[in-house]
Parts: C-alpha cells; structure tokens; sequence
C-alpha cells in the first residue's frame, strides 16, 4: 500500500537528475532510454528545460524563441508527463537572462545598455535588465503559461541575475528606479557606486520574491520559484547575489556549482555545504547540480569526465549536507562513458541517506566569512583580499583534521571563532565580538580584521584593537618581487614563545615571505626577521636576525597574526604555514576538539550527531595530489586511528560495509579505520 506524502517535495526530494536540453533535441531525445536512467540512478525528481532564452513547447508567446528542431512538439510537457507518471518531482527550468534579435527588436527598452546606450550583448543574444519589463510582466507571464499547462511542483532558473557588478547599467528603468544619478564607472571610493552595488542586490530580492509571489498564485502555496546560485561567495557577490538573504527566503536551495576548480581542491565542495547549511539551517535540503560532462579547464560539454573527479566532488559535498543532482548537456552522446559515473553513487546514497540528512554538525570551532567584507574590503581584488585568506583557514583546518563550521554571524556555541582577513566588520559585529569573548570565547584573528567600517572606509584603529591588545600602524610591508637577484620577500618568522610550536621542535624560525600588517603591541610570540639576499649564496645570510616586529600577538582569549599566512597557505601550502595556524586554533581552544585521528594521509573530517547515532564523514583528500586538472584513479589510504568525543559501542562502516571494534575511554570512542578509496561514513550507535 503506498504511503501518502506528508512532506512536500522540497523536504523530501533528495536525489535529482537533469538532462539539459539543446535546441536539436526535439528532433532526438529518447524518452525510453532516459526514463530508464532515472530509474538505475534511483532519482526522486527531474529539472526539465521549459521556456525563457529558447521555449520546448509551443508557447503563445510568439517573442519566446522556439527550439530550432521544436516545430508543434512540447517535448517539454512530454517529459513533464512521463516524470509525473513515474512519481517524480518536477522542476521546470528557465534559463532568462537573454533573449533573440526579434524580442530586443520588439521591446529595445527591455534591455541593459551602457552608458552611451548600445545594448549589452552575450554572442548573438541582448541581456535583459532586471528592473525592467522584460522581468516584471514578460517572464512572469511565461511562468504563469508554465505552470497553466503542466503544473510543475516548481520553477527553477539557472542565469536570473542579469548583469555582474562591474557593469553598470543605464537604462531608462534604472535610471529612474536608483534615484540619483547611476555611478559613471567601477570605483569603489565612489560612494554612489557602493550604494549602486547595495540597490543592485536588492534588486535581485525583488526579482526572487516577485516570482514566488506568481508561482505560489499561479501554483499554490508549495510552487516555489527558486533562482539556481553558485557556492562561491566572490562569485554570488560578483553576481549581486545576497546569500544571507537568498537564503532566508529559499526553502531549499539548488545549488549551481558543477566542478572542482584547481585553485581550490575538493574540500571547497563540503565547506560550500556547511556554509550554506550554516544559513539555512540544517534541515534544508542542498541538491547540486554536478556535471558528467567534462566541465573544467579546458571544458568539453559533449565529453565525459573521468568517474574518479566527479565522484570525488560529490562525495565531498555529501560530507557538507549536499544532496547529489546529475547533470548532462544534450541527450545524445558519442561519449557515452559519462552514463556509468552516478549510478553507483546515487545507488549508495539511497541505501545511506538516513545518515546523509537531518543530522546536526559537531563542531567546536567556527570559521567567520562575511559576503559585505568581500565587497567592500575586497573590492576590485575579492579573491586575494578576501578569499584566499578564508581558504588558506580551511585548508589548514582540513589538514590538521579539525572539525569547523563557516559561521555568518558571531555564535557563542563555539570555542573559538577564526576571523580571517575580514576587514569590514560593522560596529554591531564587534560589538558582537566582545560580548562573544566576555561570553567565554575566545578569537583567532587575522590582518585587517575590523580596520574598515560597513563601506569600506579605513578607520584609524582596528575596532578590535584593545581586545587584541594590537594597535594598527597605518601600514603594511608587501612581500615585494620574487625574483632571485631582488628577492624581497625572503623573509622569516621567529618563534618566541614556545606555547605555539608544536611540531617546530628543531626550528627557532619559519620561512615567511608574505605582507605584514605592522601593529604596535607589548610582546610577541612571534616577530619578524627582515629580508635578506637569496643570491648569492655567499650573501644569504640574517643581517639582522631578530626584531621586536610583532607576528603573533596572544591574550589571555586572544590570538592576532599579523603576517598573511592564511592567504599565503591557499597560494603555495607550505606546511609551516598550516602548522603554524592549526597551532593557533589548538592554543585557543584548549584541547576543546571533539575529533582526533592518526594515520598519514589528508583527510576532510566531519562529524554528525542525530537523535541515535554519531556520523563521521572520513574523505581521502591524497588524490592525485600532485597534480592539477582531472582525477583520473583513486588512491586509497589508510589505517586510521579515529577518536571521537561521545558515546555508543557499536560503529558500521558504510561504504567498506562490515562493523568495527569500538572501545570506549572517559567519554571518548576509538574506531580503527583500515582503508579509504575516497570516502568512509562510520556511523556509531549503542548496540540494542
């Protein structure tokens, strides 16, 4: 007897597939093989391209361009019959952003323009402006059509945004909407320019919540329209889109962000989870959309990518809270290799999925990011100023094996909260800051935390400044050109306080070679020792081998690094660097790290508590390692000793299968762990 559905679809569709249409497929797609796929992959719901850019049915829009090879079909509404016939949600996929000759021609006020007016171009399509009729009464009316003839659960669209941050555009319609006079160009000391970049998200908002408003008329209260958004925060912000606030209006978020990019490794995937998820709230569901073709550097829409990369970015992204969604572009494929890479995947995570979702993270340690920080600390730069800096914290995280959680706002659960390079603090968040360290917590920070107001305007002082016990100097030491002859930034650190140098036990001094934020303060763990010559050799050697230029400045609740190692770390991973701020993360925390494992390998370690059960996510990040570009074998690694603070004295390994001996010691659980390919969920549980 079937069960009748109590949640709606966004609670309980965990498994998605999409197969995104091109313009020749009316004339191809095999309906049989296709639904065959959504059966051996073990799908609960399918994205189905429908209208926008170009239509799959026969709309009466005669300004929504058809489908080259569409002529009367509605494939569309075929597919939408099939999936519905074999129970499956149903998102219908909008891709809006642009438009043909003949709907520019029509409407030209529709449009983005610059400022001498000629239209904004994408190849051969226009770009629509969002503060426009194009988005207010031409695309509402397709969702509208949409909706009357197939009655999808939802709507989702992959390019809803329009244009990016660093065009700016002048159409009568946002002349008039902005209020004032639009910035003439990209100039972040322009104040109108920063107030630009504010209306701009909120234009956005405007557009997310105008097409729920029809949707949920046109479809009921659960025909939700959901924008498709990356999990990069400079990429969201370079695309006006405001995560915080996205995220308090999504009921589950499709999550847009197909590969791994080499500059920043697997584990990006399970840190956006986490981060989302710290958002959200943990009971959201994060389907993502994960190519099987060949996305990448270089990337091949029609190729396969190797099985080892794709599963490797998904199996991160399941230790996140990420749900799986295949992807592939066109319905016919030579390539067919791309078919064989979800089934196993998506066959485990249906066998697994009680562990995979209404779970809770533990996690003693948080990892403070800031979208407004991005803009207006990172301006024309994010991903140096910003980023790499946040980046170079997780992978120093990832590497000492302990749990974090990217945290948005100041969190008193935590034991400590890292504060990397976020340079805009508002006064509320410091003020935050304070209550959360008088709280009992206690503060990693980074260079120019709290230097810059809400706009990115310098303050005199780090707002932090007494409760770092640092005080700003009004400069920075650039680290300079490499170069052998001029090699400015051979510089070093010098440990000065052994309380930090786990690990450095036959070192009294650290290669640097980064930028310095000079700071006043009244001692140092560790300082600075200048530049000298790399060549020649006969003239490397310190000329002056010890300074009272502060590094690392602690407290009693309080560690300031004053030297770029986080952003630093991301670039170039020198194993002094991690060490030297997983070191700082330990000292703060006081032993107050609920995970402890042994064994030589990276692994990206995360840990779960639901109501029964502890669930860790053991994921073997020593993959190809020396190597940029696709995965193409996974290389297992192993044995590991696992220790894990709680109770339970049964533990089952998930993907090896089999169970493991558990001994338990003054509240801590050890499991051993003898080999991982690329990952392992060992669930802990007391024994019936």
């Amino acid at each position: 007897m079937t069960q009748p559905v109590t949640q709606p679809w966004y609670q309980r569709t965990l498994r998605w597939a999409q197969t995104n249409l091109t313009e020749k497929d009316p004339a191809r797609y095999d309906a049989d093989w296709w639904r065959e796929h959504w059966r051996r992959t073990r799908v609960q719901g399918v994205i189905v391209n429908a209208g926008g850019i170009v239509a799959y049915y026969p709309s009466k829009f005669e300004l929504q361009h058809r489908a080259e090879f569409l002529g009367d079909r509605d494939l569309y509404g075929e597919i939408v019959e099939l999936a519905k016939e074999d129970g499956l949600t149903v998102l219908a996929r909008m891709d809006s952003n642009r438009a043909h000759q003949p709907l520019y021609d029509a409407h030209p006020d529709w449009f983005a323009v610059d400022a001498d007016g000629n239209p904004h171009r994408a190849g051969e399509l226009y770009v629509a402006c969002v503060t426009g009729p194009y988005y207010r009464e031409f695309l509402t009316g397709i969702l509208e059509e949409i909706i009357e003839r197939t009655a999808p659960d939802g709507i989702t669209d992959n390019s809803w945004s329009g244009l990016g941050r660093d065009t700016i555009c002048y159409c009568p319609n946002c002349r008039d909407s902005f209020g004032q006079d639009l910035p003439t160009r990209v100039d972040w000391a322009d104040p109108t320019y920063r107030q630009w970049i504010r209306w701009s998200y909120d234009r956005r908002l405007a557009v997310w919540d105008l097409n729920n408003e029809v949707t949920r008329r046109a479809g009921g209260p659960d025909c939700l329209w959901i924008g498709m958004n990356g999990g990069e925060v400079v990429a969201q912000s370079k695309r006006l889109r405001d995560d915080v606030e996205i995220c308090k209006r999504a009921s589950i978020f499709m999550l847009d962000s197909q590969w791994r990019h080499d500059e920043s490794g697997f584990q990006a995937n399970s840190d956006s989870g986490k981060r989302l998820h710290g958002l959200l709230g943990w009971d959201t569901l994060i389907p993502e959309s994960t190519a099987m073709y060949d996305a990448g550097t270089p990337t091949f829409r029609l190729g396969s990518k190797p099985a080892p990369e794709a599963r490797m970015w998904a199996v991160e992204g399941f230790a996140g809270g990420i749900q799986p969604w295949w992807h592939h572009i066109g319905s016919v494929h030579e390539d067919r290799r791309q078919y064989a890479t979800a089934e196993p995947l998506f066959r485990w995570h249906e066998e697994n999925d009680r562990y995979l979702v209404n779970r809770e993270p533990v996690a003693t340690v948080g990892l403070l990011w800031s979208q407004r920080s991005v803009d207006f600390h990172g301006k024309a730069d994010p991903e140096t100023t910003s980023w790499l800096p946040y980046r170079g914290w997780v992978d120093a995280l990832v590497r000492a094996r302990i749990p974090y959680l990217p945290v948005h706002e100041v969190d008193q659960r935590f034991a400590v909260i890292v504060v990397p390079n976020v340079g805009v603090l508002t006064d509320e968040q410091c003020v935050a800051l304070r209550e959360y360290v008088d709280g009992g917590g206690r503060l990693v920070v980074t260079g120019e935390s709290s230097l810059y107001d809400e706009w990115g305007d310098r303050r005199d002082d780090f707002a932090l400044a007494d409760l770092l016990g640092v005080h700003h100097e009004g400069k920075s030491l650039e680290a300079g050109t490499v170069d052998w002859e001029t090699y400015a930034a051979h510089s070093y650190l010098r440990i000065e306080d052994r309380v930090i140098a786990d690990g450095f036990d036959d070192t009294d001094v650290l290669p640097f070679g980064g930028q310095l934020e000079m700071v006043a303060a009244s001692g140092a763990a560790v300082t600075y020792v200048p530049p000298f010559p790399i060549y020649p050799p006969e003239k490397s050697w310190m000329s002056e081998p010890r300074t009272d230029v502060p590094v690392v400045v602690l407290g009693e609740r309080t560690a300031y690094l004053a030297a770029d190692l986080d952003r630093m770390y991301a670039q170039y991973h020198h194993p002094d660097h991690g060490r030297l701020l997983a070191n700082l993360v330990r000292w703060a925390a006081r032993d107050d790290i609920p995970l402890q494992v042994e064994g030589a390998g990276v692994l990206d370690c995360q840990v779960y508590r639901q109501d029964d059960a502890l669930v860790l996510h053991l994921v073997n990040l020593d993959q190809g390692g020396a190597w940029r570009g696709r995965l193409e074998e996974l290389t297992p690694a192993g044995p590991f000793t696992v220790r894990i603070r709680g109770t339970g004295d049964r533990a089952r390994f998930l993907v090896a299968g089999g169970e493991a001996e558990v001994k338990t010691d003054d509240g801590w659980i050890t499991v051993e762990v003898a080999r991982i390919a690329d990952h392992e969920v060992v669930v802990v549980t007391e024994r019936e």
